[in-house]
């Protein structure tokens, strides 16, 4: 029978990877995944699947670099952490850029090892080569290491699969995200409808679905900020009465409705 999951064991697998990550120990990061995990990061690339591909995108994207997390709201939902924060990168070259991020970790029991087995990174690709390329002499620099870094660990199927993440919903998921919230806030059942797809889950807190009436009705007190666009989902800073956490809105594959809305909230 699978163990239920403390809040305190959670926090302590995910709070393991900044360590890792700060020490460069890779063979530490790594084993805090199970063997078939799966890391979609940014979300909207071609993910990292199984041990292999993981350690590939540990020599490509953590090993060259240095990376602090900024966290500012971990919320645990059994067995999910899902972590508002910023992460601070500084490229070999010098250059630094500082990317809002929204990180959801599912986690599962590995002979008495909480372990990830999906690690989902929400932040947008665009801004951060913009906001990089701003540097300077130092961003050019890092941006054209980084490409033979992604040949040579990742190959060319693997470079074209990172550059996935400029697509998806973008402006228009946002903008459709943002319309969702103002007409549940208003308690607009009739335009909460129109924006949400046929079939669309609300789940308030996630797991728990509810109805669209139910939503509006709990959402009167919604405030939100912190939108972000990777791939088809848009994750955004919530707060609810005196609740706070991140909503994940997930779009349709192929149309702008929204598909499924997860609250994952907090009452510190």
């Amino acid at each position: 029978m699978p163990l239920e999951p403390s809040a305190a064991d959670l926090l302590t697998a995910v709070q393991a990877s900044p360590r890792a990550v700060a020490a460069h120990d890779k063979s530490a990061w790594v084993d805090l995944f199970t063997a078939d995990a799966e890391v979609n990061d940014p979300v909207g690339s071609r993910p990292h699947v199984g041990r292999a591909a993981i350690e590939r995108f540990y020599e490509t994207f953590i090993a060259p670099n240095t990376i602090a997390f900024r966290v500012d709201r971990d919320i645990v939902h059994p067995p999910t952490v899902v972590r508002d924060l910023t992460i601070e990168t500084t490229m070999a070259t010098g250059a630094r850029v500082s990317v809002p991020m929204h990180l959801r970790y599912q986690l599962a029991d590995e002979d008495g090892d909480w372990k990830i087995t999906h690690l989902a990174a929400h932040w947008e690709l665009a801004p951060m080569i913009v906001q990089l390329l701003r540097t300077g002499p130092r961003g050019f620099g890092a941006a054209l290491q980084l490409g033979p870094q992604l040949i040579t660990h990742q190959g060319v199927d693997g470079a074209l699969g990172m550059l996935r993440a400029l697509g998806g919903v973008g402006r228009t998921g946002k903008r459709v995200t943002e319309r969702l919230f103002a007409a549940a806030g208003s308690t607009d059942i009739a335009r909460v409808r129109g924006l949400l797809g046929h079939y669309a889950v609300v789940e308030l807190p996630a797991g728990t679905p509810v109805s669209v009436e139910e939503f509006t009705n709990r959402a009167r007190t919604m405030r939100w900020s912190k939108l972000i666009a990777a791939g088809r989902t848009v994750t955004a800073s919530v707060r609810i009465g005196d609740a706070r956490g991140v909503a994940l809105v997930e779009f349709a594959a192929s149309s702008p409705h929204v598909a499924a809305v997860r609250f994952f909230l907090d009452h510190r």
